[in-house]
């Protein structure tokens, strides 16, 4: 499977058709073959452009054409197997027209019936099922299991919790006190909105299918596990435990890796992400300077207190921050991880996207590496003193 390409398979992925486990390997074959993943964005290309032309009712000219046609089509077979002249209309032929007629306009609705039904949803909603108590879909008890559609709310009370089965490309699950809505499911995106609670989230899709609306952000699934949790007051907090999320409003957006997590509140967005096992002086301060005004004293004690994968944190910090503190910041980067070669001192001060982004792809090992004790534990056991 992880040698050959899945081509032939991306259709079916795409409609739903495949069984869960086969599935999840086409997802994960897709996060590492540029090949298949090029291929499955044609698809889901394709698909959005339908999904874009109009409904429109064909012209009566068009029928009135048909018409016409067929008639032509009769009186030039007759004149080519007969010399008498064209035999009057008679009921019968009358008759035969209309019914001809119907037939092509029934080929048209049949056509139009096959297109909506290969581009339609390939479920009209998620299965849910109770793990404990028995959740609520509008206010109807579940009981062992529902079926969550478009425009629902899941709801879950004291001691409550639900399984919501995504699609085919994953699964969330529900904590008590939660209330949690299906926005959309469709073959390029499927999306929940999370107005309370908490909820976990397992995905096996290539990236950016998967979405939760919350009141100060969206989190776009880049591949992944998560948890997000939002609060009475529309704020989240979002902790990843594989993969990547991105945490994103019309202004700001946070990559939000594993081991990482972001804050986000109403009418500012997303804060700036930061690891878990950061020094504590520094998660402190961020939250000052994201949400509270904490200024050049609360960037002096993320400065100082920054290591070497805490470059997560500072370079989301470098758009973020004015350009005397931008500076500072860059410095500090720098005496941590050394950017490329082709990222200068002037190109990130004036915040080049490509310069930043190159840093980026260069820091993302940092931190993945950084991420996995276990593994870095072992790899430094194996390496040459």
């Amino acid at each position: 499977m992880y040698g050959n390409h899945v081509k032939q398979h991306l259709s079916a992925y795409a409609h739903g058709e495949l069984a869960e486990e086969f599935a999840a390997r086409v997802a994960a074959h897709l996060g590492d073959c540029s090949v298949c993943r090029a291929g499955f964005d044609e698809i889901k290309f394709g698909i959005r452009l339908a999904e874009s032309l109009p409904v429109v009712a064909a012209p009566d000219s068009l029928w009135s054409g048909i018409e016409k046609s067929l008639v032509e089509s009769a009186r030039t077979k007759h004149h080519n197997t007969a010399t008498l002249p064209s035999p009057p209309r008679f009921k019968f032929f009358d008759g035969w027209r209309r019914l001809a007629v119907a037939g092509v306009a029934a080929c048209f609705v049949l056509l139009a019936g096959a297109v909506w039904f290969y581009l339609a949803p390939p479920r009209a909603g998620w299965e849910v099922s109770s793990l404990a108590g028995d959740p609520r879909i509008d206010s109807e008890p579940i009981g062992a299991k529902g079926r969550l559609v478009v425009g629902d709310w899941l709801e879950t009370g004291e001691g409550e919790r639900a399984q919501i089965k995504v699609a085919n490309i994953g699964q969330v699950e529900v904590d008590p006190h939660t209330r949690i809505r299906l926005v959309e499911t469709r073959v390029t995106e499927h999306r929940l909105e999370l107005q309370r609670g908490r909820m976990h989230a397992k995905i096996w899709a290539p990236p950016r299918l998967f979405f939760v609306n919350t009141p100060s952000a969206v989190a776009a699934d880049l591949g992944c596990a998560y948890t997000l949790e939002v609060d009475e007051n529309g704020g989240s907090i979002l902790h990843v435990t594989s993969g990547w999320v991105a945490l994103e409003t019309g202004a700001r957006e946070s990559f939000v890796p594993a081991g990482a997590a972001c804050v986000t509140r109403p009418g500012v967005g997303p804060g700036t992400p930061y690891f878990e096992d950061a020094p504590a002086t520094l998660i402190t301060a961020l939250s000052k300077l994201d949400f509270d005004n904490g200024g050049a004293e609360a960037l002096d004690l993320i400065l100082f207190n920054a290591r070497k994968r805490d470059t997560l944190t500072l370079w989301h910090l470098l758009a973020r921050v004015g350009e005397t503190e931008r500076a500072l910041v860059y410095d500090r980067m720098a005496a941590l991880v050394p950017p490329p070669a082709n990222v200068t001192r002037e190109g990130v001060m004036r915040l080049d996207r490509e310069m930043l982004n190159s840093w980026k792809d260069q820091l993302e090992s940092t931190w993945m590496f950084e991420s996995m004790p276990t593994l870095r534990k072992a790899l430094r056991n194996i390496m040459p003193k």
